[in-house]
This record gives structure tokens, sequence and C-alpha cells, in this order.
């Protein structure tokens, strides 16, 4: 067989799924349909107490089936409109080969602005064991280490220690706030930054792999017609 075939055989044609960050104890990586089911079912037994607001839009307390069809076009619909010049990585946060929640790492026109917003869910059972600093460090080392980001946004909801927590360990500052109106609750958003040479890589150990075929699709570099379709 020719060399170059069995090269191109062995690459996922979207290079993304072959992305992978690890941290001690997690694997993160762009999550499959089978994934995507267990991440369900996770979601589904719950990922915030009762009577708590940590989403703009309640999306996990929806009632089944519309919960479970939702949550699957959700993560279809953004596998789908990937753009270099907007995108989302939504990728499964797995601890001993168990998908237990999701890290999102997103841009909108990365390559001039070289800015990323993080955000996150994990299952209630798998909280308070120090997973959401691993897992938000995974993101941050790929933004900065890996992409050349030089600000990482995001922010938590009024009464989200857990997140506060996290965020000040690895060197937010606060950003600002922001107003929401979740139904008719009024709910405050604490807006937090961090820049390249702040972020404290020093937390959470990371790796990164399979990153090079990837970058041009965050919009690091320019892709040309043979590989990104523009009509």
């Amino acid at each position: 067989m020719d060399s170059g075939y069995a090269i191109s055989m062995t690459a996922h044609p979207w290079p993304l799924f072959d992305l992978r960050l690890r941290t001690p104890r997690l694997e993160l990586r762009l999550p499959t349909d089978d994934d995507l089911l267990e991440l369900m079912r996770v979601a589904r037994e719950g990922v915030v107490a009762e009577g708590q607001t940590y989403f703009a839009v309640p999306w996990h307390a929806l009632p089944s089936p519309a919960f479970e069809r939702q949550f699957l076009q959700h993560w279809w619909a953004s596998r789908g409109s990937w753009n270099p010049a907007k995108w989302n990585l939504g990728l499964a946060v797995v601890a001993a080969g168990q998908p237990i929640g999701i890290q999102d790492l997103m841009a909108r026109d990365f390559g001039v602005r070289r800015t990323v917003v993080t955000g996150s869910w994990l299952g209630r059972g798998h909280q308070g064991r120090g997973y959401g600093t691993e897992m938000r460090a995974a993101v941050l080392s790929l933004a900065f280490e890996g992409l050349g980001a030089e600000i990482a946004e995001s922010g938590y909801f009024e009464g989200n220690a857990a997140s506060a927590r996290v965020s000040a360990k690895l060197g937010y500052v606060p950003n600002g706030e922001e107003i929401w109106a979740v139904g008719a609750e009024r709910v405050v958003e604490h807006r937090i930054r961090v820049g390249r040479d702040t972020w404290r890589r020093d937390v959470v150990p990371v790796t990164i792999e399979g990153l090079a075929p990837c970058l041009k699709l965050f919009g690091v570099g320019e892709l040309d017609a043979t590989e990104w379709a523009t009509f």
C-alpha cells in the first residue's frame, strides 16, 4: 500500500476528533455520538442543585424527551456550524474512561482578536473533586500555549462559589458584571478574565496531542481552497 495513502487513512478527516488534552486525571476530547449519549445521561441526572441558577438558558431543566432531543441537536449543530471565524470547541471531559461533563472553548475572529471564552458543566456526582480546575486548566493551556491567545474570558452567576474558586486559582481577575433575565429571575453574572502572562500555568500539568492539523480550523493561519470550501 502507498505510504501516503496509509497516513491519510489513519488521520480523521475532521482532525478535531484526534485532538486530545490530558491532565493528571482527565482526558478532554471532541465527543462522539456514543459520548453524547453518555453525557446526556450524566446531565439528566443533574448538574446543579435544586433552585440554583448557573446558566442563562436552563437547558438542564427541560422535561423528557425534549431534554434529550435538544441536547443532541445542540451538539450536532455545534459540529455542523464550525467556522474558523467563529467556533465553539465543546470537549467531553473524561475521567477513568467515563464522560462526566463538558468544557467549552469559544472564539470569534480569533486570528485577529486572540481572545477566547470558556464555559463548562459537570455532573453533580463528579463535583467537588477538583475536576473543574483540571478541565479549565486544560483549555487555557490549549488557548495560550497551543493557539497563541492573549486573553481568556469567562463568567459565573451569583452564588456559583465553585466556579469562582476555580477561576481565582487559575489567575482570573474581575472584569465587570452583566445582568441576565433567566425566566422571570434577575441574575448577576460576574465577568472575569486572565491574560497569557498572568494565568497560573503551574497549577495543573497539561499535555496536548494532535493539535497541528487543527490549527487552521481555529483561525491560526489561512485555509486554502483544498482545505475549506466557502460556497
